[in-house]
């Protein structure tokens, strides 16, 4: 069982990681000079869903 958890972490910190970088793009336009909003929110939104799926598969596992 210590893979599976190892790997739904890891999951979790990338999307943790793209949820921060691209909030930071559609709030302040830092890294990417805010080119689009609409992705900057769609990606959030991704990242919110693997970020819950993360929470719930880890609940599951313990």
């Amino acid at each position: 069982m210590a893979i599976e958890k190892v790997l739904c972490l890891s999951a979790m910190v990338v999307a943790g990681l793209l949820a921060l970088v691209f909030l930071l793009d559609a709030a302040l336009g830092f890294p990417f000079g805010r080119a689009s909003l609409t992705f900057d929110i769609l990606v959030l939104v991704g990242a919110a869903c693997i970020l819950w799926q993360g929470l719930e598969t880890y609940k599951e596992l313990r």
